[in-house]
């Protein structure tokens, strides 16, 4: 790359880095990288901690407030904010003027400069952090001068991560003890991109409205996909902070192939449909919906082969999340020849449940094993991270679908029975998690047919009645919107369902009502809609 301004010189391609500042937060590798430069006869600025590591190392430094004549103040507040600092890093090589000026002046050019930012991202997750602290963390000095050198790429190089070191002492090496012109843009454009993402948290902790007039979106990229959801689609995933729960994107996969673009989505829709559930539990998933779910009050074995058997035929390749750590027990029941699961997901594994899980058969070896690390417990609150979705030339954004009933309203004759109460609440939990409209039959705390988007509520019926077969006899159903007319429970009625949960609301939920009280069924209503586009 070559590159020529008005008024101006050409730009150097190779620049040789004979001075460099380095002040850095978090000091992994900042003692390798000051032994690189010094052997390179770099001399080196620093500040603070960072040059009392270095010096402490037996490296030669100079204190940026000798450089400025000015001592730090402020706690450390004011140190780097200075022209000789600043001046060094912004002031162009190819102008004439600017070089007359930096010699009149006593500035002396800086070639590199190295920076991690004060960590405010992690300051502003710490659960009861005080404000103070997190505001302390506010960088002002580190983004400052990154936004200089970066701007000036065409004579600096700047560092702002511990993978770009490693890339450093690498085009040191490869380059004489310069650095490339490509080298330093590429460099610039990872800087800015951390100084945009910084300012972002930043802006997000300080702003109270859940929707402001600029949303502001910082994530770190932490894979590329093989393709996306075809393969002729690219893709890739990010990761956006961690906000302290179960999620898939900072879960560790310790096993089998990469994770596909299908895998993530289906593996995000049977983490969420795990942590609503209350009791140990499994959820089977296939194409981003339930098709088998059970829970336990204390078995999660036994929780899983119901939910295995709810659907055995779709269970096949798909997706299985616990909100429990799976025992070895469990994973023995996972790992037979007539079962295959793309991803299974779990809070941890015990004992040797890893090991059992990737050797006892054909598919163990491929298999996606999640670990979150984080409980999944329905009695804790959702974070709030909003549910952003793409449509075209801009974002759909809301806050998560997390609200978690517990009144509810029997508006029939007839009231449920303890197990049909057990089975509707149940049932209500599994529904928002299937794609509208919405049908799901449960029976002891297991999921046994499931309807899902379809254009008429009544074919949804009529699915979950055929999933179900003789099984819907004895059933609850749970609608995730209210019934515009009573055919759909008729539907339900004559395939053995027994009592039914929805939202309730529709002009004709008194036909509704009497159609169940005609048939003996208990209706109970919710009042809340979880519809799942």
């Amino acid at each position: 790359m070559s590159v020529t301004r008005s008024s101006a010189g050409p730009v150097q391609d190779l620049v040789p880095v004979r001075r460099a500042l380095l002040t850095v937060f978090d000091k992994t590798g900042l003692i390798d990288l000051g032994k690189a430069l010094a052997e390179r006869g770099v001399e080196i600025l620093s500040t603070g901690g960072t040059a009392k590591a270095l010096r402490d190392a037996g490296i030669a430094v100079v204190d940026v407030s000798e450089v400025t004549g000015f001592p730090e103040v402020f706690d450390g507040r004011v140190k780097t904010l200075h022209p000789k600092v600043h001046g060094g890093l912004l002031f162009r090589r190819e102008v004439p003027s600017h070089v007359e000026n930096a010699r009149a002046l006593g500035i002396s050019p800086i070639d590199l400069l190295v920076v991690n930012l004060y960590p405010f991202e992690k300051a502003a997750a710490t659960p009861g952090a005080p404000a103070d602290d997190v505001i302390e963390m506010i960088d002002i000095g580190g983004p400052a001068m990154v936004r200089a050198a970066s701007k000036n790429f065409a004579s600096v190089a700047v560092v702002t991560s511990a993978e770009d070191v490693t890339a450093l002492v690498d085009e040191l090496s490869a380059k004489g003890g310069a650095t490339s012109l490509k080298f330093r843009r590429d460099l610039a454009g990872r800087a800015f991109m951390r100084t945009a993402a910084y300012d972002a948290a930043i802006a997000t902790w300080m702003n109270n409205d859940t929707f402001p007039s600029k949303l502001t979106l910082t994530a770190e990229r932490s894979q590329l996909l093989r393709y996306g959801e075809n393969p002729h689609q690219k893709g890739a995933l990010y990761r956006l902070p961690d906000v302290g729960e179960a999620t898939i994107a900072h879960a560790t996969q310790h096993s089998g192939k990469e994770l596909s673009y299908n895998n993530i989505l289906d593996a995000g829709a049977a983490l969420e449909a795990a942590r609503f559930l209350m009791y140990p539990c499994a959820v089977v998933i296939k194409h981003k919906n339930p098709c088998g779910a059970a829970t336990h009050p204390s078995d999660l074995l036994d929780a899983f082969k119901r939910a295995h058997a709810g659907d055995p035929l779709s269970a096949y390749g798909g997706i299985v999340a616990f909100n429990r750590p799976v025992t070895e027990a469990v994973a023995e029941a996972i790992a037979t020849s007539d079962k295959f699961f793309e991803v299974i997901i779990a809070p941890g594994f015990e004992g040797e449940a890893l090991g059992i899980l990737t050797s006892r058969t054909k598919w163990g070896k491929n298999v996606r094993i999640l670990e979150t690390h984080v409980a999944m417990d329905a009695r804790e609150p959702v974070r709030g991270v909003l549910d952003v979705r793409s449509v075209s030339g801009g974002l759909l954004v809301q806050d998560r679908d997390a609200s978690i009933e517990t009144e509810f309203t029997v508006t029939t004759k007839r009231q449920p029975t303890r197990d049909e109460w057990r089975d509707l609440r149940f049932a209500w939990e599994i529904c928002r998690h299937v794609t509208s409209n919405a049908i799901c039959f449960a029976k002891d705390s297991t999921l046994v047919g499931c309807g899902a988007g379809q254009m008429s509520r009544v074919d949804s019926v009529m699915l979950a009645a055929r999933k179900a077969g003789d099984r819907a006899r004895g059933a609850v159903m749970a609608s995730d919107a209210f019934f515009p007319f009573a055919d759909g429970i008729l539907a339900a009625a004559d395939a053995g369902v027994t009592a039914v949960i929805h939202p309730g609301g529709s002009i004709r939920d008194m036909d509704v009502i009497a159609a169940c009280d005609a048939r003996d069924l208990a209706l109970v209503t919710t009042g809340y809609r979880h519809f799942r586009h």
